[in-house]
């Protein structure tokens, strides 16, 4: 079970991460930290910062930003449902989420790949096939 304290000592911010679930591995998270997806507090932080109650964190995952409030410290992954109590988003940042996923949704296809070139070993394979049944009719 995962320990969720109010005012709980500082937590690194990779471990942070990682338990609010907003990574899958600690590593995707130090990652993410190094590669500047992350600001905490209007700054770039280093994996190791030490986290406290109260920070603001802007988290870029994929072509989404979360804007969050830290509102608990958790050093372990828990239930997504315990993750959810440790930060709090603000609601300017889920307007804007809801925004974009609707602004995506209504794009229309980037790039659709028609197949051309040399078949793979499986194309073959697939058409032989259907020389075969066409044969046998």
């Amino acid at each position: 079970m995962m320990h969720r304290d109010e005012g709980g000592a500082p937590v690194r911010l990779d471990k942070w991460l990682w338990a609010a679930r907003f990574f899958k591995t600690r590593s995707l998270a130090t990652e993410a930290v190094d590669g500047g997806k992350v600001e905490l507090n209007g700054l770039r932080p280093k994996p190791a910062k030490l986290l406290k109650v109260g920070d603001s964190l802007r988290i870029r995952l994929g072509p989404h930003i979360h804007h969050v409030l830290v509102r608990g410290m958790a050093e372990r992954r828990g239930p997504a449902s315990v993750a959810q109590g440790l930060y709090e988003e603000t609601a300017e940042s889920i307007a804007a989420r809801v925004k974009l996923n609707e602004q995506l949704r209504m794009a229309p296809a980037a790039f659709v790949y028609e197949e051309k070139g040399r078949p793979t070993k499986k194309d073959r394979r697939d058409l032989e096939e259907l020389r075969e049944r066409r044969r046998g009719d």
